[in-house]
């Protein structure tokens, strides 16, 4: 942690006339109070360590193409964010200190819904709120995605392989056809939108030779203005679930059993299992446990008292009436071969009555934006992710969530996880490490705890999806097959495109020639 302000760069003033020309004076914000709103908000209080010296917030892709041209004339590297809601992995804040943050709140209009082919385009600015509201005035009957939290960004969040839990959510599936604003401004259309005019842009998932649209996703090569979304009908009839086990030891099973419901087609999007101390937040929409070190006897009895047991995954089904009635059937009889295995599906509804739903689980899974995991969370807690990616085998998620709960015991942490089916072959072990943040030795000491986990696990073969800020070198640095191919090709990349290395230096471990190997700006790293 950082907490000296003096050595962030000055912005020239000529910089500032020419951005405010472009943006307008009030979208241009200098003042060191303005632009510690669009700071980090899990940061401990007073860090500086990854401060901006500016934002400036345009309106378009044109404008967004003269920001980067500008700053390629001034050298001062950019750091775009849409609503900065990526907590637990650095908010809004940019890598390089004295960056300047693009955001991206006033650029946010849906361009078009397409009601018959069940697609939206948004903006960046685009909350998952706003889609779900346009789709509900405009009268479509069409199911939207959308995370835990609905006050993100749909393109945001989509950049960063954050996860959204409904048919298309599963594989990253529903992002298709980028407008994308190069590092020089140059404007790029990916997929069969290189065709001018063309009919399938935000159709069809491929190119006419190699398919450019991931290499924007968690990247620094460019930032994406536009983006298609794909939506889908809305069932006529959804059962929500809640599968519980009340023992520890059915973990292997109870995964082995997700995965081949997924396999066989009647689980589908993304079901997610919830230790004790998340499900009884995530799925009971209880508050968050007290601070301090809980016994095992008192997460069982959280567990029991919310009905969550030891583990318990959110998931659903959605379709004909009668396709439901069967899915659920298959469901229930290979649950029920578990120990201490339990199904609570308290009804179905047809769309007309999701206004009935109670739980926001349930609401999320029929893609309707909450906000109630946050609701209620004392402002000074806050939490840093640990997200490695594993094989969905009983056996690959015990061992992880064992070393997990190692490490943060030996740190004085509560075992918190989640396992999300991203795919029926793997997934993602999220930890979200909470913290007191007005603490600088718990924010240390939970940092620390992450970093160890990131480098241990990564020894054994387990890599990170989402880094934060802090620790994303260390992340990419497990990611080190023939001495780190991947990062040297996307670093060939990333000097050709952007060789002055404005757009996002040291973005997921990406950094330009300017500052490796001590470059003329590797001391502001």
């Amino acid at each position: 942690m950082n907490d000296i302000t003096a050595d962030l760069p000055t912005i020239p003033e000529q910089m500032i006339h020419d951005l405010a020309a472009v943006v307008g004076e009030d979208s241009v914000h200098i003042e060191r109070e303005r632009v510690d709103e669009f700071k980090d908000p899990y940061g401990f209080p007073g860090d500086e360590t990854f401060a901006a010296s500016a934002v400036v917030q345009p309106t378009s892709t044109e404008q967004v193409q003269a920001i980067l041209r500008i700053a390629n004339r001034f050298e001062i590297p950019v750091w775009p964010h849409s609503q900065g809601r990526n907590v637990g992995h650095g908010g809004p804040s940019p890598r390089v200190r004295g960056s300047i943050q693009i955001g991206f709140q006033k650029m946010n209009r849906i361009l078009e819904i397409n009601d018959e082919l069940a697609y939206a385009v948004v903006e960046p600015g685009v909350r998952w709120f706003d889609l779900y509201d346009a789709v509900k005035a405009a009268g479509f009957s069409l199911m939207t995605p959308c995370p835990d939290l609905g006050w993100g960004s749909v393109i945001g969040n989509s950049m960063d392989s954050g996860h959204t839990y409904q048919f298309y959510g599963s594989d990253y599936m529903f992002p298709t056809g980028f407008e994308v604003v190069l590092p020089d401004g140059e404007l790029l259309r990916t997929g069969a939108g290189a065709v001018p005019e063309s009919k399938a842009w935000h159709l069809y998932k491929r190119s006419l030779g190699p398919s450019l649209d991931p290499l924007f996703v968690q990247s620094n090569l460019g930032i994406v203005t536009r983006m298609g979304v794909w939506l889908k009908r809305l069932p006529e009839a959804y059962a929500p679930l809640m599968l519980t086990i009340g023992e520890d030891e059915d973990l292997e099973r109870a995964i082995d059993t997700l995965r081949e419901l997924r396999l066989a087609g009647h689980l589908e999007g993304v079901p997610t299992l919830y230790s004790t101390l998340r499900a009884s937040v995530m799925l009971r929409d209880e508050p968050g446990a007290a601070p301090g070190l809980l016994t095992a006897a008192q997460v069982r009895e959280i567990g029991e008292r919310a009905g969550v047991g030891a583990w318990a995954a959110r998931a659903a089904v959605w379709g004909d009436a009668e396709i439901v009635q069967i899915r659920l059937k298959r469901i229930n009889d290979a649950w029920s071969r578990i120990p201490s295995g339990t199904v609570v599906a308290p009804r179905t509804y047809a769309p007309d009555e999701y206004h009935q739903i109670v739980y926001s689980a349930d609401q999320i899974m029929a893609g309707i934006p909450t906000m109630k995991a946050v609701e209620g969370m004392p402002a000074h807690v806050a939490h840093v992710d640990f997200s490695p990616i594993v094989p969905m085998q009983g056996t690959e998620v015990r061992s992880v969530t064992d070393e997990i709960r190692r490490h943060l015991k030996a740190g004085g942490l509560n075992f918190s996880a989640a396992v999300m089916f991203t795919s029926e072959r793997s997934g993602v072990v999220l930890s979200g490490v909470r913290y007191d943040k007005t603490d600088s030795a718990a924010v240390r000491n939970a940092f620390d705890v992450v970093k160890k986990m990131v480098s241990e696990l990564g020894k054994r073969g387990y890599g990170v999806c989402r880094p934060h800020l802090e620790f994303m070198d260390l992340a990419a640095a497990q990611y080190s097959f023939n001495d780190h191919a991947y990062k040297r090709i996307v670093e060939k990349i990333k000097d050709a495109i952007d060789p002055k290395g404005i757009l996002s230096p040291g973005r997921h471990g990406i950094w330009p020639a300017a500052y490796r190997d001590g470059g003329a700006r590797s001391d502001r790293v």
